[in-house]
Order: C-alpha cells, then structure tokens, then sequence
C-alpha cells in the first residue's frame, strides 16, 4: 500500500462491490452480537470481513444517506433531500472517464423519483427491479392480495404491486439479490475492472414476505401481517399500537431481514464460484437502522438520532486483509473516499470523506476526530466516538436556508407538491457552494414561512450523551461542563464545513 492507502499498480482489489441494505439494524447482526433474529449468511461475510464498531450515519434519510456514498459530501446542512446537484458528480462519472466498468442493481424506489434524479446516469449500465414500497409500478392491484393495516398512511402503491408477487422469488428483494448474483456469475473476468452497486430497500418496509418468513418470529399471530410501522413517537404509549401488535411488527422485520440474508447469500455464493475475493473489494453498508419500539420510537420519526438509527454496521473484505475489527471513528461520506482512493480517481467537487484504505492497511488507527449527522432543519449532531451531542435550535426553527440548483425534494405520497417543498420567492439570491465556483440559488426562510416537509418536528431541548459508557442513551447530560465543549466542536465543525449561516444562528452559535 502507498501512504495514502491507494494500492500499487498489478497489487490488491481491481474491483468494488458494495451491497447497501436499507434501514439495516446493526444490533440485530448476528456479527453485532445480535440474538433476535438469524442472519446466517451477513455473518459468514463477517468471518471474512472488518467489521467496523463505530460507524455512524452522516446525512438523513434515504437519498441523502445515498448522496454521501455517491458524491462524498454531507448535504443535509444544506439542503433536506435532493438529486446530484450540477456541481458535482457521481463518483460513477469518474469510474467512467477512468474505464471502470459500473453497474447498479436496485428496487429503490426513491432513485427514480422526483428528488433522486441522476444518481443512476453514469453508470455503464442499470437494472430496476420493480414494485417496492412507493413505486408506482402497476395501475391496479391484483385481487389476490387484501392489503394490510397501514396505520394512518394513505393507499400506497405497494399495495397495487403487491399481488404480482406470486413466490418468492417474484418479492423486489429476491429479484434485485437474484439480479446481482447473475450480474457477478456474466460478468466475472469480462471487464478489466467493475464496479457492482447494488442498492437493496429491504429490510425497509413495508415488512411484508411470504411464508416461511412471515410467521418465523411470531407464529402465534393471527390475521394479516403488520407490515406498515406508525412513523411516530410514543406508540404505545398514545394508545396506535398495542404491546401485542408492537411485537407483531417487530417480528415482521425479523421476517424480512432473514429473507434478504437469505439472498445476500446468493451474492457471496457468486463471489465464491468465481474467486472473486481475491481482486475485488466487497462492502457491505446501509444508510441508516430502523426504530422498532426502542424508546418507544417507531419508523424515522422527528426526533434526535439515536444509536438504533445512527449507530450502523459497516463490513469490508479486502482482499490483502485478513479478517479483523476496526475501532476508528467513520462514517458514511467515508466510502466514497474509500473507493474514489482504490480506483485512483480524483472527484472535482469538494468532499468530506476520508479513505478507510489505510485503516484496513493498518497504515493509520483513525482517520478523524468527528463526524456530523443529522436531518435538514431539525438536530445536528456531532459525535467523537466517546460523545454525542445534539443541538437543536435555540428558539423557533429559524432562519433556515436551502442552497440547491435542482430545487427538489422528497415525493411523501401524501403530501403536495406545493407542501413538501415551497418554490423559491424573492428572496432568493445567487450563491456558492463551499469549494465550487458554481452559482446555486440560495434561498432563506424566516420565523413563521412554510418550510420543507423534513422541518416539521418538535424539539425536546439538547441532547448530550457518553455513548460508549450509556449506550442506552438514558442520562442526559445537556446542561453540564460537557455541553459547552461539545457545542464549541460543533461550531468548529460548521465553520470548517462552511455551512450556512443561517444554521449557525438558528443553533445559538452567531
């Protein structure tokens, strides 16, 4: 390895492959220590893996979390949820330009809506796998299926799709792990270098599989499946979903995830076939966990990043690495270093990831000091490995600013156009973004504007918690000294960052 951790000319990986599973709970890995449910073959990947301790999220949620793997950048000071923006790229497009053969595999349905624009074009080629969730596939249902309790979501299109899965292999899933391991099986030893992305919604909801999966973890249940979790805080505790029901749901998740270890299987089954350990780097990730009645909190809901959904697992099999774990402080905008650093690309836009190459070299035992994570408009959090801190505005949720030239956002299904994301007025003005040179339309909202659909939360105060001695997360400690070195990191870390500056003063900060 050379110092940067960029592996010399006819030595190590060639390729990538990076499995990202959506809402994928790290503490019910079995290679976590999880018991609850059986994740045979992510497990098996373990013993062949290292496996990362502590690596957070960065931006939230789904698109976002993929912005950071994809362009290498936090976004979500900047704006709540959007599209590749015009200055910067893919890091696809600097795998193109270098000759790297790209592939994506999906069933997300957000890369191909409004507010994911662009993210799958510069790849060589890609494959969607059809029918997840929000995808609106079919323009009516299959009487085959009844539906299921959504617990106050309107009709989803899922729901239209659902009947057309017949077995299960026919589950979005199943095809898009199916896709991918006969991707690897065609296309093993015809490029001289590939990178396979394959980006898998499940376990997200909705939690719906086929027998035997469905019952595995709850036989007793009678009824249909709850396979649609309440977005929300306090579940149980307001009277939406009885203990009973909370289980049910819980069980639903376990369902799935066994069913896409299941699959994931057949991918390691590809990679052992044809030897591909032995050139090609394998990551397996995720963009963020799911609330499943921890806390009481269900689904995302508006509340601080707690470690259920910020406290990820990150697995890589190197092949000049023998398998082992890695305590240093990461995070998502860290793999798009990773591989722009193993192909020897250099991006145009600024990132801020850092390349995990020399961790797995043994070169280095950190990479850096923080991190930041957080939903636009709501808490931003910065971690140092021992601390979270979250900081929340001081007053009313104001000012907020959103710099984007796509001036997209998230299709909520139940929301309008017009309510999920204000158009700009005339208060906007021509800005730049942090280390581009690009004009971008900087918009800014006051106390009592209309404001993106993500901002719509309440805030509890400060959160400040040890999360290697409180993993919990029960004891508070906003109030005390710590607090007042914590915020002065986090304002460090937005000046570096060059965040806006209506971030700074909605924090306190100016």
């Amino acid at each position: 390895m050379t110092e940067t951790g960029q592996t010399p000319t006819g030595a190590g990986p060639k390729n990538a492959v990076v499995i990202l599973l959506d809402s994928l709970n790290r503490h019910m890995l079995g290679a976590y220590g999880g018991d609850e449910f059986a994740t045979p073959h992510m497990d098996r990947f373990a013993t062949r893996s290292t496996r990362f301790t502590r690596h957070f999220t960065g931006s939230l949620p789904c698109m976002p979390a993929r912005h950071d793997i994809l362009c290498g950048a936090w976004d979500f000071l900047w704006r709540p949820w959007g599209s590749i923006e015009i200055w910067e790229d893919a890091i696809t497009y600097e795998l193109r330009k270098a000759g790297v053969v790209t592939q994506l595999i999906s069933d997300h349905p957000h890369l191909f809506e409004s507010g994911g624009e662009n993210y799958h074009i510069d790849f060589t080629a890609w494959d969607y796998q059809r029918g997840h969730e929000g995808d609106p596939w079919k323009t009516r249902p299959d009487p085959s299926w009844a539906g299921a309790p959504n617990f106050m979501r309107k009709h989803m299109p899922y729901d239209d799709s659902r009947g057309y899965f017949k077995t299960e292999a026919d589950f979005p899933g199943p095809r898009t792990m199916g896709a991918a391991a006969r991707w690897l099986e065609e296309n093993a030893g015809q490029h001289e270098r590939f990178f396979l992305f394959v980006d898998e919604f499940d376990p997200h909801e909705p939690f719906d599989t086929p027998e035997p999966y469905a019952s595995m973890y709850d036989k007793e249940w009678e009824g249909a499946h709850l396979i649609w979790p309440p977005y929300m805080q306090g579940a149980i505790e307001k009277g939406v979903l009885t203990e009973r029901q909370a289980r049910q749901i819980r069980a639903c998740y376990g369902g799935k995830l066994t069913m896409i270890d299941h699959w994931f299987g057949k991918i390691m089954d590809a990679l052992d076939a044809h030897d591909l350990w032995k050139d090609t780097l394998v990551i397996l990730c995720t963009d963020h966990g799911h609330y499943l009645g921890e806390k009481d909190i269900w689904g995302k809901p508006g509340v601080p990043v707690y470690e259920t959904l910020g406290h990820i697992p990150l697995m890589i099999a190197h092949p000049d690495v023998a398998p082992d774990t890695c305590d240093a402080l990461t995070t998502s905008v860290d793999l798009y270093a990773t591989l722009a650093d193993m192909f020897g690309v250099t991006p145009r836009q600024r990132i801020h990831g850092r390349s995990l190459l020399p961790l797995l070299a043994g070169k280095a035992t950190s990479v850096r000091d923080w991190l930041l994570t957080g939903v636009w408009g709501r808490e931003v959090h910065i971690i140092d490995g021992t601390h979270k801190y979250a900081r929340g505005p001081v007053g009313n949720n104001a000012p907020l600013s959103m710099l984007s030239n796509r001036w997209s956002t998230m299709p909520t299904h139940f929301l309008s156009r017009e309510q999920e994301l204000p158009l700009p007025d005339d208060r906007a003005f021509l800005d730049r973004m942090p280390g581009s040179n690009v004009p971008v339309i900087h918009q800014p909202w006051s106390e009592g504007d209309k404001l993106p659909y993500w901002a719509f939360t309440k805030f509890g105060g400060n959160h400040l918690y040890n999360i290697e001695t409180d993993p919990e997360e029960s004891r508070n400690l906003a109030g005390t000294a710590l607090e007042t070195i914590m915020a002065e990191k986090l304002d460090a870390a937005l000046i570096e960052l060059e965040a806006p500056e209506s971030q700074r003063k909605r924090l306190g900060f100016a």
